[in-house]
C-alpha cells in the first residue's frame, strides 16, 4: 500500500510513530538525498558540501552496527562519492548507477542511451550559450540544465530551448523531468530513486525499518517506496507529498540523524533483546 499525498507533518509530531517503527525493527536502512538534504542548495552546484553536522551524523550512523546507510542522488556516482564519506551504498544518477558490496552496476538501458545524452548536452551548450549563467551538466547517463543563476526574464527562454532540443534529438529514447530550478534529461523508461531504494532495501533483513530523506520532486518515488511501513521525511514546506514527515532544512536533517544515531539506534538494539520467559525470569 502506498501513502496518499498529503501535507507532511513536522517531525516532532511524528516522533511517537517513528519510535514505534524503530522499536519493531531489527535494523534500520537510512537513505539520504544529497543536495538540499545533507548539503544546502547553493548557486554553483560544484560548491555544494554537506554541513559539518550532517557529515558527523552520517559518519556516526555508518559506524552503527544496526544501521545501513545509503546516499541516493541525482548527481553522478563519482561526483557524490567524493562529497560525502561513510555510507556503504551510493546510488548516482537517480539510481541508474549503484555502488554496493564492492561493485558498480549501471542500468543497461541507460548505458545504451548515454551517447544520445552526450549529444544533446553538446547541442545545448551551443543553443544556450547566449543565456547568462545557464549551466549544462553532462553526467554521462543523464544531463541537467541548471537555471538557478539565470536571470528571471531569461529562464522561460532557456526552458523552451531545452525542451525543443530534447524533443528534436531525444525522440522516444529520452525524456525531460523537472526539479528545483533545473530540467533533467534522462532515458525514457520507468525508473527513479524509488526503484533504487527498493533494490537496496531488498538486500536488507525482513525486519528492517526504511527511512528516506529528500527535498525535491525526484524524491517522491523514494518516499512512496518506504511509506507507509517506513518513514519518508521531506525537507521543505508542507506542500502535499508522499512523505509523512518534514523538516525545514539540512540543519534539521542533522538534528534528526544525530537523534537516530543515539536514541533511535538504542530503540532498535533494545528490540533485539529476547524477552525472558516466565521460567527464565524466576
Amino acid at each position: 500500500m502506498t501513502r496518499a499525498e498529503s501535507s507532511p507533518r513536522p517531525i516532532d509530531e511524528q516522533l511517537p510513530r517513528i519510535r514505534e517503527t524503530l522499536e519493531g525493527a531489527d535494523r534500520v536502512l537510512v537513505c539520504l538525498d544529497f543536495d538540499g538534504t545533507l548539503a544546502p542548495i547553493v548557486e554553483d552546484p560544484d560548491a555544494a558540501v554537506p554541513t559539518e553536522q550532517n557529515r558527523n551524523a552520517v559518519a556516526t550512523l555508518a559506524n552503527t552496527p544496526s544501521v545501513t546507510t545509503a546516499v541516493v542522488s541525482g548527481r553522478a556516482l563519482t561526483d557524490v562519492r567524493e562529497r560525502i564519506d561513510g555510507p556503504s551504498i551510493y546510488a548516482g544518477n537517480h539510481g541508474l548507477e549503484l555502488a554496493r558490496t564492492g561493485t558498480i552496476a549501471i542500468h543497461p538501458v541507460a548505458r545504451k542511451r548515454a551517447a544520445r545524452v552526450d549529444r544533446i548536452c553538446s547541442v545545448l551548450e551551443t543553443a544556450l550559450r547566449h543565456i547568462p549563467n545557464c549551466r549544462i551538466e553532462n553526467k554521462r547517463l543523464t544531463g541537467t540544465v541548471h537555471f538557478r543563476s539565470v536571470p528571471p526574464a531569461a529562464e522561460p527562454i532557456a526552458r523552451r530551448i531545452t525542451r525543443g532540443v530534447v524533443d528534436r534529438f531525444g525522440g522516444d529514447a529520452l525524456e525531460l523531468s523537472a526539479g528545483k530550478r533545473i530540467l533533467e534529461i534522462g532515458p525514457d523508461f520507468p525508473w527513479g530513486k524509488g526503484n533504487a531504494v527498493e533494490l537496496i532495501a531488498a538486500d536488507e533483513p525482513p525486519a528492517t525499518a526504511a527511512i528516506y530523506i529528500g527535498d525535491d520532486v525526484t524524491d517522491e518515488s523514494a518516499f512512496r517506496a518506504v511509506e507507509p511501513d517506513g518513514i519518508g521525511i521531506r525537507v521543505g514546506n508542507d506542500a502535499p507529498s508522499s512523505a509523512s514527515c518534514r523538516v525545514e532544512s539540512p540543519a534539521e536533517v542533522a538534528s534528526f540523524l544525530s537523534w537516530l544515531g543515539s536514541t533511535g539506534a538504542e530503540l532498535v538494539a533494545r528490540s533485539d533483546v529476547p524477552t525472558a520467559t516466565p521460567i527464565e525470569a524466576q
